[in-house]
């Protein structure tokens, strides 16, 4: 059994939920200017209880769009599970509606054109290795979160 699958039936035992229920994956925060660690302790502190995804990358990976009330594991750089998260709130907007009071929720920046700039780099540094180009009102996929097992 891996490291994960021991966090996982480890979690579902202390939280008494059901054995039957399914981890959705595993997750690794990474961003530009931040290091792994970094995000995590945000991430551990409850200072970073969101992210966006450019909703291209879901339709050229060709994988399902997450949900409100999924779990995940989260892991460090050398994959270790730190805590679970759950979808709370999960929305596509476009990048140009995007309010200062969601970008804050990623916990990085101090104002929403900073978070714009940094933005934009992130998607078109993923749209170059994707197959997409960074569009102001492209539609991004808002995941909100809350730690529910540390």
């Amino acid at each position: 059994m891996s490291e994960l699958d021991e966090y996982w039936f480890k979690f579902l035992k202390d939280t008494n939920r059901d054995e039957e229920e399914r981890c959705s994956g595993d997750l690794c925060f990474d961003s530009k200017g931040f290091i792994n660690d970094e995000l995590l302790t945000l991430v551990l502190c409850r200072k970073k209880t969101a992210f966006f995804t450019p909703f291209a990358y879901f339709s050229i990976n060709q994988e399902p769009l997450p949900v409100d009330g999924e779990l995940y594991i989260v892991v460090d750089k050398n994959n270790h599970p730190k805590c679970i998260i759950e979808f709370a709130n999960v929305q596509i907007v476009p990048y140009n509606e995007v309010t200062w009071e969601m970008a804050s929720k990623e916990g990085e920046d101090q104002n929403l054109d900073e978070w714009k700039n940094k933005q934009r780099e992130y998607i078109e540094e993923e749209g170059h290795i994707s197959g997409f180009n960074f569009e102001p009102d492209m539609n991004l996929v808002f995941q909100q979160f809350n730690v529910i097992y540390q």
